[in-house]
């Protein structure tokens, strides 16, 4: 195996490293804010609204992201009206578009995961906050959200994780990304081994980084909740 060519272009992992690490954490951070408010009419409204959050939720988990993001990079192009739209220096962007993506992807599956873990909560807490004279408002902010999140964190942490695998793709769309790196470093120099194994170890130690960080996360605050 030679691993000069890697030594050589290590600087472009690391670049890329840093590409990946930014589409990974915004992603997550604005596909959790954008489910946060999903979840909670998901499981609280049970007119028109929960069907739409439904059909959004079914829509992006039901189709591959690949194909939703060349939806958004490729196919949202060919219309004139996006052209001449106000969009259009963002959705020209394929940084932009792998972030919307990606965003609108990981919020699908992080609604269902909230709104699972809402409803899982005991009848008993739900009754005890009302007993208090909670409003809805008070009650969802105060009660619901926050048992709501630490039930949540172990799925949530395999999301994550899936997220972090699934930014790889951002490299089809000609962003220099982990993959990116290893893909260019492998047209270069025809060292397909070398080259993606690199992209591979960087990933498998951002994997168990993130193994870590939610088992710590679930010690904190999953743990001592359960344990009551």
């Amino acid at each position: 195996m030679n691993f000069e060519a890697i030594i050589e272009n290590f600087p472009m992992y690391l670049s890329g490293l840093g590409v990946t690490l930014k589409l990974l954490f915004l992603s997550l951070l604005c596909g959790l804010a954008v489910a946060l408010p999903l979840a909670v009419v998901r499981t609280v409204s049970k007119g028109l609204a929960s069907r739409l959050v439904w059909a959004f939720t079914y829509v992006f988990r039901g189709t591959p992201m690949l194909v939703q993001l060349f939806l958004c990079y490729y196919g949202l192009a060919q219309f004139d009206a996006v052209r001449e739209s106000w969009a259009w220096p963002w959705l020209s962007s394929a940084t932009f578009c792998a972030w919307l993506t990606f965003t609108l992807n990981t919020a699908a599956y992080t609604t269902e995961i909230i709104a699972g873990s809402i409803r899982a909560l005991p009848a008993g807490e739900i009754e005890a906050a009302k007993a208090l004279g909670m409003g809805r408002g008070l009650l969802v902010r105060r009660i619901v959200l926050p048992a709501a999140l630490r039930r949540a964190l172990p799925a949530y942490g395999n999301e994550a994780i899936f997220m972090l695998h699934g930014t790889s793709l951002a490299s089809v769309v000609t962003l220099l990304d982990l993959t990116g790196a290893a893909r260019a470093v492998n047209a270069k120099y025809y060292l397909p081994f070398e080259a993606f194994i690199t992209a591979g170890a960087f990933y498998f130690v951002l994997t168990l980084s993130l193994v870590g960080l939610f088992r710590w996360a679930e010690n904190r605050w999953l743990k001592p909740m359960m344990s009551r």
